[in-house]
């Protein structure tokens, strides 16, 4: 059996959390919303190229997420779908607007593209491209911090979240890992983005569990189902796990259950699931969600909502004429940070 989290006891309503920090959460997801609509149009413009992998619909998972953790002392790895990372992480739009342009301003100067979004400072350690190949690593730095208080003694060294879709759990780094957590006591939280497709197969067809928090158990950690779909959910979650892995060295793995409206990435026009299917869980928007629960808790109206929406858009914009106007890396950049 997965190991069950420590029981704390959980705000019950709404009104329990301070009304700034609710209200800035709902930003940063429409934010990312906003951010995501504006590139698949730019991508059909053909201002963005190469691969693009939109996080529409997932939103609650990244912002809840991130808010649970010290990004001054917590570190964050993620995939390939990393805008919404990068963005939650409180990396400036126009920076990844610009890296989606292929500019010298972008966080990776033009060099990385839309899988590859990286920002040192505020511990983001990058998007990958490679499936899974972002979890080795993620566990290497989760052992950084182990070492940093076991050996030289730092008192609060920090928790890492790793970031990946349901398809990485099948990859042989996802069970290694997990393994040396387990061995090693890591203060690391697995969190399994389950947007219940590997590009276009569902889970249920390459999977022998559809449910992976049983998987924990095989590791001596804790494994627990989330509602990705719930930003409320995914921050008491990750809070919880969080603070676990850092004060008992007892790692989790979420199996956070959401759900992306787009296609795997742009080239991918998702004709493998039925219309109904995407209705219903449009239906379940994390974003409409937290509006409707906020609002009936008369912590935001609806004007307030139109003026946040607004702000919104209005950095979105921002961040696009800022790539318009970037201009494109140098030639001799191209012989630059290949080396360490």
């Amino acid at each position: 059996m997965a190991k069950q989290g420590t029981k704390t006891a959980k705000p019950k309503k709404l009104g329990d959390y301070d009304v700034a920090f609710l209200s800035e959460a709902l930003e940063r997801m429409l934010l990312i919303r906003r951010f995501e609509e504006k590139a698949a149009q730019m991508y059909g413009l053909r201002k963005i190229g190469g691969f693009c992998h939109l996080y529409n619909g997932q939103e609650a998972v990244a912002v809840g997420a991130t808010r649970a953790i010290d990004l001054s002392r917590d570190y964050v790895l993620t995939a390939y779908r990393d805008h919404g990372h990068a963005l939650a992480c409180g990396m400036e739009p126009g920076s990844v607007m610009s890296e989606l342009y292929g500019r010298i301003t972008g966080c990776s100067r033009g060099k990385g593209g839309s899988m590859h979004m990286f920002d040192v400072e505020r511990h983001l350690l990058g998007g990958n491209g490679i499936v899974g190949a972002q979890i080795a690593p993620a566990t290497g730095v989760a052992f950084a911090q182990m070492y940093r208080h076991a050996v030289m003694g730092m008192e609060d060294p920090g928790v890492t979240l790793c970031f990946f879709g349901d398809g990485a759990v099948h990859q042989g780094a996802f069970h290694e890992s997990l393994n040396l957590a387990g061995v090693w006591k890591l203060p690391i939280v697995y969190i399994i983005e389950n947007n219940r497709f590997g590009m276009g197969t569902a889970v249920s067809r390459v999977s022998a569990v559809e449910h992976f928090d049983v998987k924990a158990s095989g590791y001596s950690m804790h494994g627990k189902q989330v509602d990705g779909m719930s930003f409320v959910d995914v921050y008491e979650t990750v809070k919880e796990a969080a603070e676990e892995a850092m004060s008992t060295g007892t790692p989790s793995l979420l199996d956070v259950k959401t759900y992306r409206y787009k296609g795997h990435s742009m080239s991918d026009p998702a004709k493998y699931r039925t219309k109904e299917e995407l209705e219903s869980f449009k239906e379940q928007d994390p974003i409409v969600v937290l509006r409707s629960s906020m609002r009936d808790a008369e912590l935001i109206s609806d004007e307030e909502f139109k003026k946040m929406d607004e702000r919104v858009k209005a950095q979105v914009e921002e961040a696009v004429e800022f790539a318009e106007k970037s201009p494109e890396p140098p030639v001799e950049t191209m012989y630059e940070d290949v080396y360490a």
